[in-house]
């Protein structure tokens, strides 16, 4: 996988967690609070700058209301 590919990827991801954020009617904010994350972080993993790592993927689905396979199906489409 190429630095273009692995730029995709995260900016496709981002844009996963940004839609189901705004369909679940959270900030960005109340979902840091939520995934016990702070609020940077999910800026960055939303514009595709952060890494998101297993266990945050994790709390943000947690906190999202959905399984972690949810986002990627999703950042799947996108891609």
């Amino acid at each position: 996988m190429d630095n273009d590919e692995v730029t995709k990827v995260g900016l496709v991801f981002g844009k996963a967690i940004k839609l189901r954020r705004i369909e679940q009617g959270l900030n960005q904010e109340e979902l840091a609070d939520k995934a016990n994350l702070a609020r940077s972080f999910v800026s960055g993993i939303e514009r595709g700058v952060a890494k998101a790592t297993v266990i945050s993927v994790w709390k943000l689905a947690t906190a999202l209301d959905c399984k972690p396979s949810d986002i990627w199906v999703v950042a799947e489409r996108l891609y």
